[in-house]
């Protein structure tokens, strides 16, 4: 299923809207890691009143990249604004040395550009579009490598592979939509092994590119552990959202939200 599917579903069936936030928020992927925020510990606390939703972010360390920083806030703001009724939207990035920079920008909606000026080195379409390529690589290796391992093909015999080869389940729906993200097809008889630009690779070329994506994943995954530790380490004296909690959740509506009001939302997926 879908994000956009299950939020729909979410909102028919009146969910609260703490639980919409957070199902918009689910959305939200860093861009290095490929995994949500909100698996990763970065939404630190929801706050819910009249007025509309105010929500903290915040990252393993002070330092992590600028634009990496500004993607992940830039992309809980559409999603959370996505919400049909919800209201006044804040996204406040806590704790890094650009968070004033970062919210002055999101607060004005200033875009990217707008944000770092100068200090903008790439536009931040080509950004993400660079990590969900990367993304992609991952995801081609997990849905690929179990069928090597298993002896359904070898590693040459996979430029033959399709999609309809690659059994139903998480890693295949995984490299679907990875393949969407940077405009791949997704028909059953498509290629599964090809290249950044989706071109079908020779059985020469085969083994390097299984051997890359093999290093992207692992390079994502031990990354991955890494920040989350950085993160618990950081906030291990936060009582209320000590890193490997949360997010702290404040309610102080007077009024309550109507779920079946909402419109689908259309995010982007995690």
């Amino acid at each position: 299923m879908t994000a956009l599917a299950h939020r729909g579903q979410a909102q028919a069936s009146g969910m609260p809207l703490s639980d919409i936030v957070i199902e918009a928020l689910d959305t939200v992927a860093d861009p290095e890691l490929d995994l949500p925020i909100t698996e990763l510990g970065f939404v630190r606390s929801i706050s819910l009143d009249d007025e509309g939703v105010t929500v903290h972010l915040r990252l393993p360390t002070s330092f992590c990249s600028p634009n990496f920083a500004y993607l992940m806030a830039s992309d809980a703001l559409d999603a959370l604004e996505a919400i049909d009724d919800i209201g006044r939207v804040r996204v406040m990035l806590d704790d890094h040395h650009d968070s004033d920079k970062i919210n002055a920008g999101l607060a004005a909606h200033a875009g990217y550009k707008g944000t770092f000026g100068v200090e903008a080195e790439q536009d931040l379409e080509e950004l993400r579009l660079t990590f969900f390529r990367k993304a992609h690589t991952a995801a081609m290796e997990r849905a690929v490598t179990p069928l090597i391992s298993s002896g359904v093909v070898d590693v040459e015999g996979c430029t033959h592979l399709l999609l309809r080869d690659v059994p139903d389940g998480p890693e295949k729906y995984a490299l679907l939509r990875r393949r969407v993200q940077i405009g791949l097809g997704v028909c059953p008889n498509c290629r599964v092994v090809v290249d950044e630009e989706g071109r079908t690779l020779s059985a020469e070329e085969v083994p390097m590119r299984m051997r890359f994506a093999r290093s992207v994943r692992i390079s994502m995954e031990g990354n991955a552990h890494f920040c989350r530790g950085l993160l618990a380490t950081r906030y291990a004296d936060d009582d209320e959202c000590d890193g490997t909690s949360g997010p702290v959740i404040t309610d102080l509506r007077h009024h309550m939200f109507d779920a079946s009001r909402t419109a689908t939302i259309t995010g982007r997926s995690s």
